[in-house]
């Protein structure tokens, strides 16, 4: 069963890799020339061509690439000429702290909240958490982002509109930068996950093993703890994969809302001059993040439902 799931991620993996390198290189224009401007002559765009590798055939260009990133390898910025492998590590690195962050916070909030608003499904206090997460997912990131820096930023000056700082260089003014965007990204998961632990956890109180439960004298609580939680995770454990893929595109934004000098913002400003080594190695880098948060997600599933190991 675990050999069919990696088989099935290595095969995406090799599928993803043709799709990006063949659709970039479906883009018009020489890159060598885009590189060097129009007004480079033939033969500056010929040396440069030679350079970097873009005058070979597809078959071989792709092979390096391949190659290059399985050995860490990732190529030379053709706006640059840079080996560009030290940036996507350090963008990489203020990504991953941003997302990880947000979405431990964002289950943090749900959680709880969910089996709350599901256990006081009837009750004011329970409508109004339901309510709250609706009012949050209708909410786009970017526009939190902005009425964040707007009220404590530049109204009540309690922390800094954008920027940011390593952990290992100022502990406290790389937590202060972080606030802001770790609760943008976090307000819209953290809604999105507690309906759908408010969902799975009704769903849940409704079986027979959960009124057997209760009637051998167990609280709710106790009968949630001991027997649902255990059912109710597997579709918010679903979902969870599904919003930390999520949480990257929305940290492309908000990256930019903030001046965070993370992957989102380095492939926007690829795109924009027109990098293709940059750009292709930014999209696979995220297509190996989200095949894998999915490989480890189909893992964990067989894990906790032995039904599916049984029928594996």
């Amino acid at each position: 069963m675990i050999l069919r799931v990696i088989a099935r991620f290595l095969v995406s993996l090799f599928l993803a890799s043709v799709a990006i390198f063949l659709l970039l290189r479906a883009i018009p224009g020489d890159p060598a020339r885009v590189a060097l401007g129009v007004t480079a002559t033939d033969e500056a765009v010929a040396a440069l061509a030679e350079q970097l590798g873009t005058n070979r055939p597809l078959v071989v260009q792709y092979l390096e690439w391949v190659g290059g990133l399985l050995t860490g390898d990732f190529g030379v910025s053709l706006a640059s000429r840079q080996d560009i492998t030290p940036l996507v590590l350090d963008r990489a690195q203020v990504s991953l702290i941003l997302c990880g962050v947000a979405m431990i916070a964002s289950l943090l909030i749900a959680v709880p909240l969910g089996m709350w608003a599901a256990r006081r499904a009837d009750r004011p206090d329970g409508v109004a958490v339901s309510g709250a997460s609706q009012i949050g997912i209708a909410i786009p990131s970017f526009l939190a982002g902005i009425l964040l820096v707007t009220v404590f930023a530049v109204q009540l000056g309690w922390v800094p509109a954008n920027g940011w700082i390593p952990p290992n260089e100022d502990v406290g003014g790389f937590l202060q930068r972080l606030i802001l965007p770790v609760i943008a990204l976090t307000a819209v998961q953290a809604a999105i996950l507690t309906r759908y632990v408010r969902s799975a956890i009704l769903e849940v109180m409704d079986r027979d093993f959960m009124r057997t439960a209760r009637s051998t004298g167990a609280s709710i609580s106790e009968a949630l703890w001991r027997h649902g939680l255990r059912n109710a995770a597997l579709p918010v454990l679903t979902v969870t994969g599904l919003q930390l893929t999520s949480l990257i595109v929305g940290a492309v934004v908000i990256e930019r809302v903030f001046l965070i000098p993370g992957l989102g913002s380095m492939l926007l400003d690829s795109v924009a001059r027109r990098d293709l080594t940059t750009v292709q190695t930014i999209v696979m880098l995220l297509v190996v993040f989200t095949l894998t948060v999915n490989l480890v997600v189909d893992v964990a599933y067989r894990l906790i439902d032995p039904r599916i190991r049984r029928s594996a």
